[in-house]
C-alpha cells in the first residue's frame, strides 16, 4: 500500500495585530503534525495565545538546509508540516526558501495561505503608483555597500521598496537624499498595524528632518516605498529634422517615414514615431 505524501502549508501569520490571524491559518497550525518555525520561543507566544499545542521545530537561515532534509523525509512519510517565521508571510526577507524548493523537488503539495505582509500592506497605503512594484528586501548595512545598491535602483522607474532597521533608519534616509534627491517621494510605514503605527509621505529631505526631529519614529519594524525615477526628458529635434519627417510623412505611412528620417537626420527612430503620431498620422 502506497503512503500519500503530506503537504507543506506556508502561513503567514500577523505582523503585530493578532486579530490579523486569518480562520483557516489557526484551522492549519492545528491540524498539522509539526510547525516549522524561524523562532520557537517567539512563535510559542503566538501558539499559546491562540492555544495551538502542535508541536515545534526551529528552522532558520543558519540549519535549514540541513533541517530541511529531515522534514522532507517526514512529509514523504505522509505528515501534513506548516511553516511559519516571526511574522508576516514565510520567505518575505525570511526563512523558508531552502524547504520549499526541497520539498517542491521532492514531488510534495505546496499549499500558501495568505494573510499579513509588511510590504504589501506598506505599499496598499503609500499613494504611490502600484500597477509595478520592486522589493529589494534590507539593504546592506554598512553605508559604502548601501549606497552602491541606491546608486543602482535610482533609474528604477518603477515604485520600490525596502525594509530597513530602525537604528539605520536615519542614516538610509541621509543616503537616498544624497543619491535620490531631496525632492523623490518616500513613503515611511512604521510599526504596521501596531499601537503606535505610522505612515507619512514626504519628499526625502523633509522626511529626513521629520525623522531626525523624533526619536520615536527612530523605533521598530520601518519599510521604505519609493517613488519611481521620473520619466527622462525627452531630447529635443532639431528644425531641420522635423521639417525632415514632414515632408516625408506626406508620401510615407508613420513607421516608414519616422525609420527614413531617423537615418537622414540621424535623429532617434522612436522620438520622431512619436512626433509622427502626434501630428496626427495614424500609425500602419
Amino acid at each position: 500500500m502506497t503512503t500519500s505524501t503530506g503537504t507543506l502549508y506556508v502561513v503567514a501569520t500577523p505582523i503585530g495585530n493578532l486579530q490579523d490571524m486569518t480562520p483557516r491559518a489557526l484551522e492549519v497550525l492545528r491540524s498539522v503534525a509539526l510547525i516549522a518555525a524561524e523562532d520557537t520561543r517567539h512563535s510559542a507566544r503566538l501558539m499559546q495565545h491562540f492555544g495551538i499545542a502542535t508541536p515545534m521545530t526551529a528552522c532558520h537561515d543558519h540549519n535549514e538546509r540541513d533541517k530541511g532534509e529531515r522534514l522532507v523525509a517526514r512529509l514523504l512519510a505522509g505528515d501534513d508540516l506548516a511553516l511559519i517565521s516571526d511574522a508576516g508571510t514565510p520567505l518575505i526577507s525570511d526563512p523558508g526558501y531552502h524547504l520549499v524548493r526541497q520539498a517542491r523537488e521532492a514531488g510534495i503539495r505546496i499549499s500558501p495561505l495568505p494573510g499579513a505582509c509588511a510590504l504589501i500592506a506598506a505599499l496598499s497605503a503609500a499613494g504611490l503608483p502600484s500597477d509595478r512594484f520592486a522589493f529589494e528586501g534590507f539593504l546592506p548595512a554598512k553605508s559604502h555597500g548601501r549606497r552602491q545598491r541606491l546608486e543602482s535602483l535610482a533609474s528604477e522607474p518603477r515604485t520600490w521598496m525596502v525594509y530597513e532597521a530602525p537604528h539605520r533608519l536615519l542614516e538610509c534616509l541621509d543616503d537616498m537624499h544624497d543619491i535620490l534627491g531631496p525632492q523623490r517621494q518616500v513613503t515611511l510605514a512604521r510599526e504596521l498595524t501596531k499601537t503606535f503605527e505610522t505612515l507619512r509621505c514626504a519628499p526625502i529631505a523633509e522626511l529626513a528632518g521629520w525623522v531626525r526631529a523624533d526619536s520615536d519614529q527612530q523605533r521598530g519594524e520601518c519599510v521604505l516605498v519609493v517613488e519611481g525615477a521620473p520619466a527622462p526628458a525627452a531630447e529635443a529635434v532639431s528644425a531641420e529634422s522635423l521639417r525632415v519627417l514632414e515632408v516625408l510623412l506626406q508620401e510615407l505611412p508613420v513607421k516608414q517615414a519616422a525609420q527614413l528620417a531617423a537615418q537622414i537626420t540621424g535623429e532617434r527612430k522612436n522620438q520622431l514615431y512619436q512626433l509622427a503620431l502626434q501630428r496626427g498620422k495614424s500609425a500602419e
